[in-house]
């Protein structure tokens, strides 16, 4: 372990200096290997997005030559893009982002032995996963609801891939604890604490999935029992899959509170805010899944309502944060001269790619979150349940909160790991202009057709004659297949600026060029928790949070479980394709 640096009130956090060269060199390639992987699953997954886009533009190209030769349906193409954009994409770029980070901030040694055999394992688990996603023998959509059946393949090459991110847990809180231990009474570094709370709360939340595939899923689709309870296994799912979007929204908020800032030429605004924020989120991310829920029978409406009440807690970190950050960005505006209510916006650096991609990541999810309020309330999810609502949701969150942010961290995350030079601002920024207006074209006409009635996962493009025609969706038609269009576009000018990176040659040291760009702070916690506000000594002891996390989660969906259990039906698989 090194020494960390000396503290200065207000002042950027350096880097822990860490001497030994080959360790270094390690890490960064482990942690290059997880972001590049991620990137490469994203390329392959956006490739099917167009497609989506069209069909819901009323054009249907699954029947052209060449798309059948390669899928064998849109539902193929659509559980590609699902699982690839959604699950294998975010999961690796996460991994690598939050273990690299972790251990710079805090100056720790990790067993790199373990870091290269985790990746190969959540490799391995992705690659014998692909097998029946590519053969068609794993057609089930990203929420593998069953009975749809699918191979046991899939199911146990994703338990090896989703469990492996388990062993990422483990290093980043054992490394955190042997900080503690060496460091007795200073205060975790924010960036570390983020990230310690991050995993912490994914732990929590994976074991809904983990149950579901390991215990129900995989013995059910080998044919060691009769049969499996889609309500059990959905309740399941959700206790992981609503939670999982924090998992994929919580690390670009590290980028948004301790990166966006210095991008910008400001400062953090609260250190104490920023670490509440994420204790928030730790406490109240995972049980919140039945609002998924509501028309599913054999769950009484109490707990529905409970969990409805839950996740309108969510929004408070989440404004937290708007708050936060858009006084962080009109600090560094009003630094540059900017005036006026929202003159000051104009004098941020709309031109930097790093900036940009953030910034117009937080607008999205500020949009995402007001139609989130939507899909949680028990009086106005079931007019948007199931309709193109919910995928115009999502990409506005998912699609771009994550995304973007991923893409801005990329474009100085891999020059810092690598020593390699961003090829073009220009094209860079390009890029990501045009994967937010497209991503803004595609929400705008996804949620008007869910409003109107048309459903989502469906091939709206190839249905009967007529069944659409009569609806009033000739615009949001056209502006979601224009949209498709526009994404595509960005992909190839995102892909071009990064290939280019990658397989350009080594010309700089990357600590010197693109070193990790930590913000300086305007209100910043003290180093030591003996002089350390209320606030920052409550949010410090983040293993006691994390078992009132665990026992709140255990509250909220062991009575559920309990129920659906002793009522259990079960039936056998279905083969649709």
């Amino acid at each position: 372990m090194t020494t960390s640096p000396v503290f200065s009130p207000n002042a950027a956090r350096e880097t822990p200096v860490i001497s030994d060269a080959a360790y270094l060199g390690s890490l960064k390639k482990v942690t290059q290997y997880y972001i590049v992987t991620a990137l490469l699953a994203l390329l392959v997954g956006t490739l099917m997005g167009p497609l989506q886009a069209l069909n819901y533009g009323g054009i249907n190209v699954y029947d052209t030559p060449i798309l059948k030769a390669l899928l064998k349906s849109y539902y193929q193409g659509l559980s590609l893009h699902g699982v690839l954009n959604a699950l294998v994409f975010t999961q690796f770029f996460i991994s690598g982002w939050m273990l690299y980070l972790p251990a710079r901030d805090l100056g720790m040694r990790i067993n790199m032995k373990f870091a290269w055999f985790t990746y190969i394992l959540m490799t391995a688990g992705l690659l014998v996963a692909a097998v029946p996603l590519l053969t068609n023998n794993a057609t089930l959509l990203y929420t593998f609801y069953p009975p749809m059946e699918g191979s046991p393949v899939f199911y146990i090459g994703a338990a090896v891939m989703v469990g492996s991110s388990l062993l990422v847990v483990g290093q980043v809180v054992n490394m955190w604890l042997r900080w503690k231990r060496a460091n007795p009474g200073r205060v975790t570094p924010l960036v570390a604490f983020m990230c310690v709370a991050t995993w912490m709360m994914w732990f929590v939340a994976a074991l809904g999935i983990v149950t579901e595939v390991v215990f129900l899923l995989i013995p059910w689709s080998l044919g060691w029992v009769a049969g499996v309870d889609p309500l059990i296994s959905k309740t399941l799912f959700w206790w992981t899959g609503h939670a999982i979007v924090y998992f994929w929204v919580l690390p670009a908020y590290i980028s948004w509170y301790a990166f966006l800032p210095k991008h910008a030429g400001g400062r953090i605004v609260s250190e104490p805010l920023a670490r509440l924020t994420f204790v928030l989120f730790l406490l109240n991310s995972t049980p919140v899944g039945l609002h998924h829920q509501y028309a599913d029978p054999n769950i009484s409406n109490a707990w529905k309502t409970v969990h409805m009440f839950l996740t309108f807690l969510v929004v408070i970190p989440s404004l937290l944060t708007a708050f936060s950050v858009a006084a962080s960005l009109e600090d560094a505006a009003r630094a540059r001269g900017g005036k006026g209510l929202f003159g000051w916006m104009t004098r941020l650096p709309w031109g930097k790619p790093m900036f940009a991609a953030p910034v117009l990541a937080l607008i999205s999810f500020i949009l995402g979150g007001a139609g989130g309020v939507v899909n949680a309330s028990s009086t106005f999810a079931p007019v948007v349940h199931n309709t193109a609502w919910i995928p115009g949701h999502f990409h506005i969150t998912v699609g771009t909160a994550t995304t973007l942010t991923f893409m801005g961290i990329s474009f100085w995350l891999i020059p810092h790991l690598t020593g390699k030079r961003l090829p073009s601002v220009r094209l860079a920024s390009a890029a990501v202009w045009t994967w937010f207006v497209g991503m803004m074209v595609f929400a705008l006409g996804m949620h008007w057709q869910g409003l109107v009635g048309v459903p989502r996962r469906a091939l709206v493009s190839g249905a009967a004659q007529n069944v659409y025609k009569e609806m009033p969706i000739q615009i949001p038609q056209m502006l979601t297949a224009i949209s498709g269009m526009i994404l595509l576009v960005s992909m190839l000018l995102y892909f071009y600026v990064l290939f280019r990176m990658l397989l350009s040659r080594r010309v700089d040291d990357g600590e010197v060029s693109s070193p990790i760009p930590y913000s300086e702070v305007i209100s910043p916690a003290s180093p030591n928790l003996a002089g350390a506000s209320a606030l920052v000594r409550y949010t410090e002891p983040l293993m006691a949070l994390w078992g009132v996390a665990l026992l709140l989660v255990l509250l909220m969906y062991g009575p559920v479980l309990a129920r659906l259990f002793a009522n259990a039906e079960l039936v056998p698989g279905w083969r649709l394709y």
